[in-house]
């Protein structure tokens, strides 16, 4: 870690940020620590983010470009980017790729998506674009007719597909109902989401042989983060974008830092590179085990606490519980736990209700659908999603209050349970 970058990133933030001058109002001065600072909390966040002036952001933001991330309440989650700053993590992340398994020569259909504010699409189109092997790029995107992209890959000779998980077992259903295998698609490169072993025999029945690599791990308001390992047969090994980036992986329970080797812990970010929206000890959102912290590789194990990533939609635990409290007038639920699977190869998002008694099956089925309705309006791309088929939708189960699950060291409720990863 550069210590003289992280006291610049700190000094910087407490004179231009309102919100990080009043987090660490509480400091020393002469602060130059990381690991002293307070961890960014995601509601104070994103609430001084959201007002009409932004107590976050360092200065006016005249020049770059602007996303949306996830969220379910009425608040948008929006990053913003110098154009200074995007060109650096795109560079930095088309860095990564020939890791990944790109070649030059290389035809490359995006399939990610765009438009709404969306990064994917435009993100992985400067990648390759700033990438260190040349590459055709085929810029079909995410929304195009599955007939119109086997079309486009056979017609074109695409040999590299580039697009979340769900998106790909799509496609490749689709290429094996119509023309049966598409055998010059060798790899395909992944990301928002993971990838299981079911969807894996999916794409070889359309792709023979086709080798599933991560693209990178990234977020739309982390940034970069890291990127693939060459020869690395596990995709969720990833190394840090060292110097630029740190990450920390912390004690879920006790918050002390983990260094050691197979230790899950919670994945925190800081952009030694921002400086209009500053990133600086931020959650972001999923456990992690070192695999060689000298080298700082790092196996991803799934979300943590923070949100629920449902294929490629994030629906944040704090905003479901809201959801929960906001439609339930009548008081049926006493608590709530999120579960998280994988079947048919579909994510699953489940939520798991305590009742204080055994109430009326009636009464508990309105509420279901109230809020199965107040998801759809509130995080409409969840809805979406659920409509063309990519997500399982959402799903109750109803329990006694002593059936849900408790951390067994500390008592405390576990929020969020993550099936898949067993």
């Amino acid at each position: 870690m550069n210590a003289q970058r992280v006291a610049e990133l700190i000094s910087f933030a407490r004179q231009h940020s309102p919100y990080y001058r009043d987090l660490y109002s509480g400091l020393p001065a002469e602060t130059t620590d990381l690991t002293a600072l307070p961890l960014v909390d995601h509601t104070a966040y994103w609430k001084a983010h959201g007002e009409p002036v932004s107590q976050v952001l360092t200065g006016p933001h005249t020049e770059g470009i602007v996303f949306k991330t996830g969220g379910t309440t009425g608040t948008p989650r929006v990053s913003q980017y110098t154009r200074d700053e995007w060109r650096a993590m795109s560079r930095r992340f088309g860095d990564g790729l020939p890791a990944a398994g790109l070649r030059a020569g290389d035809r490359v259909a995006n399939l990610f998506y765009a438009g709404e504010l969306y990064s994917s699409f435009v993100f992985t189109l400067n990648c390759l674009q700033d990438a260190p092997v040349p590459t055709v790029q085929l810029p079909i995107g995410g929304g195009s007719p599955l007939d119109f992209t086997v079309g486009a890959l056979r017609d074109f000779n695409a040999t590299v597909i580039a697009a979340p998980p769900t998106s790909l077992c799509r496609l490749a259903i689709e290429v094996v109902n119509t023309v049966g295998t598409l055998p010059g698609v060798r790899l395909a490169l992944f990301s928002g989401e993971a990838l299981y072993g079911d969807q894996l025999s999916l794409l070889d029945k359309a792709f023979p042989g086709i080798e599933v690599r991560s693209i990178g791990y990234a977020s739309v308001d982390a940034g970069v983060l890291a990127g693939p390992v060459a020869g690395e047969p596990d995709p969720r090994v990833h190394e840090v974008f060292a110097p630029d980036k740190v990450v920390e992986l912390l004690d879920p329970e006790t918050g002390e830092p983990v260094e050691e080797p197979g230790r899950p812990g919670r994945v925190v970010a800081t952009d030694l590179v921002r400086r209009l929206m500053p990133v600086i000890r931020y959650p972001v959102g999923d456990m992690a085990e070192w695999v060689d912290f000298p080298q700082r590789r790092f196996r991803l194990l799934g979300r943590s606490e923070e949100g629920a990533r449902v294929g490629v939609v994030t629906v944040y635990l704090e905003d479901l519980r809201q959801l929960v409290e906001t439609v339930d007038k009548q008081g049926l639920v006493a608590g709530v736990q999120v579960v998280l699977r994988h079947r048919e190869t579909r994510d699953e998002l489940v939520l798991r209700l305590a009742a204080h008694s055994s109430g009326d099956a009636a009464d508990r089925r309105l509420l279901e659908r109230a809020l199965t309705e107040r998801l759809a309006s509130v995080r409409p791309m969840f809805d979406e999603h659920v409509r063309e088929g990519k997500i399982h939708p959402l799903a109750f189960e109803w329990v006694g209050l002593d059936g849900l699950i408790l951390n067994a060291r500390t008592g405390k409720l576990v929020r969020l349970i993550d099936e898949r990863m067993d």
